[in-house]
């Protein structure tokens, strides 16, 4: 069960605040504030409002006892860079968690019906392809490639949730909050690299949220190729592979050139040498950082976290407030994640 010095201690680290920051904005020494958050001491009530102000969180959100899949404090599947900083993927990870913790507060009063769910299968009894291929029949997903693969993962009760990271080292993580899994995606990636980390993190949901392996991030990517790349479709269009048929093949499935390759690597349809000369030609001309039809693949926007804000408005008759603090916040200035933008009405 997570304590409140645990949801202090995610909240300030997901506002961006050091220690000292955070207890000067509370008129208290960082010791005080650090016995708060070891829970070595409970705040009363005085302290947790300021506390909760400081925060942009409610006090019954900060109080409240979570009972969360996986640990709050380091447990998220995260695809990023080997040499991203510690203080940038702690950061990206203490806002996940935060969401978490506040998809969980909502669900536990306003529960959802999705219309898929997210099977888990141990990797030791079912390859990455063949779990991949499970999910595809489960969904009934057509043949071909995925459109819209964010409404498809959204289909299973996954909140999804795009935020610039402030970094380009992290393409995404993702953990279970309660019954339903929160995977936050990079804002600042490439249409084609945000596909590929759904499909990536959706691999993680599937084989890794109760069992590890050590090689979790090569049976993720493995995942992400069959379920985006299904071998039997596309295995006959992965030959000469020249720039344009890869680029013909970018925009036909939604991934990135090297993507592709990789995938025709790996079903022994190109050779290391072919493996070498790709990345080569593709360095030499700039592509490794940013590849060509780029804007050919279309947006897709995550909708449910916002769509449950929305029906909250349209059929509980609740304020905009009410429904941020459903949420675990003090109010509905600057949300963006569970509810919609605000209109006003103008005067003709």
């Amino acid at each position: 069960m997570t304590r409140i010095g645990d949801v202090i201690l995610t909240a300030r680290r997901a506002a961006g605040l050091t220690q000292e920051e955070l207890a000067a904005r509370l008129g208290i020494t960082q010791a005080a504030l650090s016995r708060y958050e070891n829970d070595l001491r409970e705040p009363d009530d005085e302290a947790i409002a300021k506390i909760s102000e400081a925060l942009d969180v409610s006090p019954e959100f900060l109080t409240h006892a979570f009972r969360l899949t996986g640990a709050i404090a380091a447990d998220a599947h995260m695809r990023r860079q080997k040499t991203t900083k510690v203080s940038d993927w702690k950061a990206a990870e203490a806002k996940l968690n935060l969401y978490r913790m506040r998809s969980a507060f909502l669900m536990r009063r306003v529960p959802i019906n999705p219309a898929n769910h997210i099977p888990t299968f141990d990797p030791d009894d079912m390859t990455p392809a063949d779990a991949a291929k499970m999910v595809r029949a489960q969904w009934r997903i057509p043949i071909g490639p995925v459109r819209n693969l964010t409404r498809w993962i959204e289909s299973a009760g996954v909140i999804v949730i795009e935020e610039h990271l402030g970094t380009k080292r992290i393409d995404g993580l993702s953990q279970w909050a309660s019954d339903y899994p929160v995977l936050l995606l990079n804002a600042d990636l490439t249409n084609d690299r945000k596909r590929w980390t759904l499909a990536h993190e959706l691999g993680h949901l599937v084989l890794h949220s109760n069992y590890f392996d050590p090689d979790v991030e090569a049976q993720a990517d493995a995942f992400a190729a069959e379920f985006l790349l299904p071998r039997h479709v596309i295995e006959p269009d992965l030959r000469d592979l020249t720039p344009p048929r890869l680029i013909a093949l970018k925009k036909m499935w939604g991934v990135s050139m090297a993507a592709v390759f990789e995938h025709a690597y790996r079903l022994g349809k190109a050779t290391s040498t072919d493996r070498q000369r790709f990345y080569r030609n593709m360095n030499a001309r700039g592509w490794r950082r940013n590849e060509p039809a780029a804007d050919a693949i279309a947006d897709e926007t995550p909708e449910l976290a916002r769509n449950i804000g929305q029906t909250l408005l349209n059929t509980a008759g609740l304020s905009r407030d009410e429904v941020a603090r459903l949420t675990g916040r003090r109010e509905a200035a600057g949300e963006v994640v569970f509810l919609p933008p605000e209109t006003r009405l103008r005067a003709l």
